[in-house]
């Protein structure tokens, strides 16, 4: 009988392809998956180390997971994957003798034999692997992913921005570019398989230059992938905004495939956090990119990532993120209390002196004045038809579906699950801070 594994993975959308990736491996390696872990002979832990009390809950669910197998009296293989893993190494197995695999962010195809390991040979001990590597390449079709409709796949590996506050170059190692003839196989394969939202992913994705093709950067990676049968959309994530170029804009008005969504992580509204965040831009730079994309693309949606309470951050500089917000106009907002996170330039050089308290009322006040433009901006969309494409079913509501427009926003109607995958042209009939409602209007055949 074929051994189970599970796999939980938490963080961003690279953390979630790599776990598409892990459960991949497994399976390739002869196992089955399972959702019980009670049942799972492996259970890994993809980690994320960018939130605050990463490795807290990485220990929490080891303790869950222990109390689920004690219960059967089944003792699982655990391994421990990700950020955290790469970051901390063999110090964890200090921390937990419930851990038998550690693998870093760059060693990932090393989980099933790593993993064998501790499975048959008894005096085996615990694995770990988290040596660097320069090798991205991944092998085609193996990826387990868990989307029908969407698709990520990786360009970049890495990151060489070295912001402050940032744990990334740390964790994932410099950056490293993927061919563009890897990319393009793997969208084809992906499209051949029915999924019609291709999600490109890297650190900085817009800094991509083809290793394999010098005339590829990333606005003629878009070109490509454009042209690829079956694609119909493309989405990436997450651009860096000193990347973001007249000839990237251009690609988005010419490419009608590329959504039309930019997500700009701006981090402060403030110059002079900025500069101390290490972001290589000012304010009023970032503010020109939103107006050259807004005239370049016109109906473009905005998304950005902000952080409250970094180092040295003023009362003042906090007005200053309040006015950009104001001015700025996001359709949504990731915003975040700083924490010091380890081995980064501001916990090295930076006291984090900003008291807690207030830091809850700045992202409280900040939260609220985002939640009051999304809102108005839902309500301006009713009355619209907008093209979406289905991507999801509820599951507290029969025939509830959702999916998104090209901008980016959640719409949810009612209809028929069999719909799901396809685009359709949906009036928009009610607005809340997060979503909208709607009723179709006509679903392609």
């Amino acid at each position: 009988m074929a051994r189970k594994y599970l796999v939980e993975a938490y963080g961003c959308q690279m953390n979630m392809h790599d776990g598409e990736r892990l459960a991949g491996l497994l399976e390739s390696a002869g196992f089955e998956a399972t959702a019980d872990p009670a049942d799972a002979d492996v259970i890994v832990i993809n980690t994320c180390s960018v939130r605050e009390r990463a490795e807290d809950k990485l220990f929490t669910r080891l303790g869950e997971f222990r109390e689920a197998a004690q219960a059967v009296g089944h003792t699982p293989v655990i391994a421990v994957t990700g950020c955290v893993a790469q970051q901390e190494g063999a110090a964890l197995l200090k921390r937990s003798k419930l851990i038998d695999v550690v693998i870093g962010t760059q060693r990932v195809k090393q989980l099933p034999m790593l993993v064998s390991r501790a499975l048959d040979e008894a005096d085996a001990g615990p694995q770990v692997d988290i040596n660097p590597h320069e090798d991205v390449s991944f092998p085609l079709g193996i990826a387990r992913r868990s989307d029908a409709v969407k698709a990520y796949v990786n360009i970049i590996e890495g990151c060489n921005e070295f912001c402050a506050f940032c744990v990334v170059p740390y964790t994932r190692g410099h950056e490293r570019m993927r061919s563009s003839a890897e990319i393009l196989a793997e969208v084809r394969d992906a499209a051949s398989r029915g999924h019609r939202e291709i999600q490109l992913l890297g650190q900085i994705v817009n800094h991509y230059q083809a290793p394999d093709d010098s005339a590829c950067d990333f606005a003629a990676l878009l070109e490509k992938v454009h042209d690829v049968p079956g694609v119909e959309r493309i989405r990436f994530a997450s651009p860096h905004p000193r990347h973001v170029t007249s000839r990237l804009l251009g690609a988005y008005a010419s490419l009608p495939k590329v959504c039309r969504h930019l997500h700009l992580p701006v981090q402060s509204g403030s110059t002079r956090i900025l500069a101390a965040m290490r972001r290589r831009y000012s304010r009023e730079r970032y503010l020109d990119i939103i107006r050259e994309a807004r005239e370049t693309v016109p109906g473009i949606q905005l998304s950005t990532d902000m952080i409250v309470g970094f180092p040295g951050e003023t009362a003042a500089d906090f007005e200053e993120t309040l006015s950009l917000t104001a001015a700025a106009r996001y359709h949504s907002m990731f915003s975040f209390k700083y924490s010091p996170r380890p081995h980064t330039l501001a916990i090295k050089r930076l006291p984090d002196d900003v008291p807690e308290a207030e830091k809850t009322r700045r992202i409280v006040e900040l939260q609220a004045l985002q939640r009051e433009i999304q809102s108005d901006l839902h309500r301006r969309a009713v009355g619209r038809v907008e093209q979406v494409l289905v991507d999801a079913t509820s599951r507290r509501r029969e025939h509830e579906l959702s999916g998104r427009t090209s901008g980016n926003t959640v719409v949810n109607f009612p209809g028929d699950p069999a719909w799901l995958g396809r685009l359709a042209q949906v009036r928009i009939t009610g607005a809340g801070p997060n979503s909208v409602r709607g009723e179709v209007v006509e679903v392609e055949a």
